[in-house]
């Protein structure tokens, strides 16, 4: 039974105490930090001098941060030989994890001859503005450059850093990253196709904004999972949610189960999630006006939740993302309750959608192992073929004689 807290924790609508708690986007346990294996000497960390906000020219504006990097050399083919950099951008969470279990760009790195950089997302780790995270996080304004467009800003900033330090001016970049990551990938590709060549978003709900997905997607997945494997387990779950609101009830409720699910911070990502009376959670309905209340009384921030649409497109995606965007694959396994805002459907040549009916959460992206099943063996060669494509015409119009 001690395994029903870690489900509900990643699955869990909220209780009536806790109903804007969003389930996280992570590949992998993002507070696990102190439990990371060490480091393979391969990786040497560095840090970037960075710019605290892009988009103003205040004074402030010009107030920089350490920020953290790492580099993984050893099978980097060098820069006369334009060899590839797989850049990997970090998420809601330390690096650190990630180093270990993301596996897609140390377990192919050799084929490629790739340089693989790993970035840290601001606010996160060691690369926190202002000193530290107490202070940091403290309140809205120092809170007001703690989002998703700074960020890829800040990816942008290090890889042309990076190329530049290294000589590697005409080394083609392909970004990845799993979850809020893989979004960052394809936006990033989207907003600086200058930079990356190319981007692999895994599951990736790039579409769980701004009312294009329901709202009630996710848990209906959730729930189909559990029931698909074990009615028992699922008749479990349904009828223990009177236990926790009993639990909730009482005067050190709160405390108990913060303990036990912990809480989540807003953000920008406004992805509205609601439950219906045919799942195995408690019926809810998303209503923005309390979630913006109950973010302001927090950490008195106001999400926008149009702007992720507004900045980076959704509404209409085939007919925006065709007119003007390539080179972005869309991993998603369907049994990731996420899929349901991913992109399930080839959107041109080279925007395309790959999706495994058994796939988890950002599983392709994982470290390989023999006992995975051989459909997520195809799908990794899949992916890893079209990333090829990708670098080898690159390199023809580039001029080189390099093939991979």
């Amino acid at each position: 039974m001690m395994l029903l807290p870690c489900l509900l924790l990643i699955l869990s609508a909220c209780v009536s105490a806790t109903q804007y708690r969003i389930p996280r986007l992570s590949p992998t346990d993002r507070d696990s930090e102190a439990l990371s294996s060490p480091l393979s000497d391969d990786f040497k960390t560095f840090y970037y001098n960075q710019t605290l906000d892009h988009f103003n020219y205040r004074p402030e504006s010009y107030t920089t941060f350490a920020h953290r990097y790492i580099i993984n050399f050893k099978y980097w083919g060098g820069a006369n030989s334009s060899a590839p950099i797989l850049a990997y951008l970090g998420a809601e969470g330390p690096l650190d994890n990630d180093l270990n279990v993301v596996g897609f760009s140390t377990d192919n790195a050799a084929q490629f001859g790739a340089l693989l950089v790993y970035i840290e997302h601001r606010y996160y780790g060691k690369s926190i503005p202002f000193g530290s995270r107490e202070v940091a996080l403290k309140n809205a304004s120092t809170l007001g450059y703690f989002n998703s467009a700074q960020a890829i800003a800040d990816y942008a900033d290090v890889l042309i850093h990076v190329k530049k330090e290294l000589h590697a001016k005409d080394s083609p970049v392909i970004v990845l990253g799993g979850s809020y990551g893989g979004m960052l990938a394809a936006w990033f590709r989207l907003k600086y196709p200058h930079v990356a060549l190319g981007a692999l978003a895994s599951s990736a709900p790039i579409l769980y904004f701004d009312n294009i997905t329901p709202h009630d997607a996710y848990y209906s997945i959730a729930t189909k999972d559990f029931r698909d494997v074990s009615e028992s387990c699922y008749e479990t779950i349904r009828d223990s949610w009177s236990k926790i609101e009993t639990i909730a009830s009482k005067p050190d409720g709160l405390s108990i189960l913060s303990k036990e699910f912990k809480s989540c911070r807003c953000s920008e990502m406004v992805m509205p999630l609601s439950t219906g009376n045919d799942t195995m959670f408690p019926a809810y309905n998303f209503e923005l006006g309390s979630f913006i209340d109950y973010c302001n009384e927090l950490y008195r921030v106001s999400p926008r939740p149009h702007w992720v649409t507004t900045y980076y497109g959704g509404h209409d995606i085939k007919l925006i993302l065709k007119r003007f965007g390539s080179n972005i694959i869309f991993s998603n396994g369907l049994r990731d309750p996420y899929s349901s805002g991913g992109v399930l459907h080839n959107l041109s040549d080279s925007l395309l959608a790959l999706h495994t009916p058994n796939g988890s959460h950002c599983l392709d992206i994982l470290r390989a192992n023999e006992t995975d099943p051989q459909w997520l063996v195809e799908q990794r060669e899949t992916e890893v073929n079209i990333i090829k494509g990708w670098i080898s015409k690159y390199y023809a119009d580039l001029g080189s004689p390099n093939n991979i």
